[in-house]
């Protein structure tokens, strides 16, 4: 069974293949993902580390606070992602009567 990683504070100069490495040291890796700004296409300075469980437990344990390019990384579980209702659009250009 495999858990994702939450890895925050990462450098903008952090490459997916950089993060994948670092993670590597504690065990098989399944996934590196860096999130990347859709406007910019610039990293937003978060990602995520899936691995199996037992070694996503040493990673967090062993990683959280190391310095990677720079910055101290913030690691830990990752938490299930809210659902943030979407769809709405506020009815602009409608009657109001």
């Amino acid at each position: 069974m495999s858990k994702k990683i939450y890895v925050g504070n990462l450098s903008f100069q952090t490459t997916e293949a950089g993060l994948h490495d670092c993670f590597a040291q504690h065990g098989d890796v399944e996934s590196a993902v860096i999130v990347m700004d859709r406007e910019t296409g610039r990293s937003r300075g978060f990602g995520f580390v899936e691995m199996d469980t037992a070694a996503a437990d040493a990673a967090i344990e062993a990683l959280d606070g190391v310095d990677l390019d720079g910055r101290n990384l913030k690691v830990n579980e990752a938490k299930p992602r809210e659902d943030r209702g979407g769809g709405g659009g506020g009815g602009r250009g409608r009657d109001r009567w």
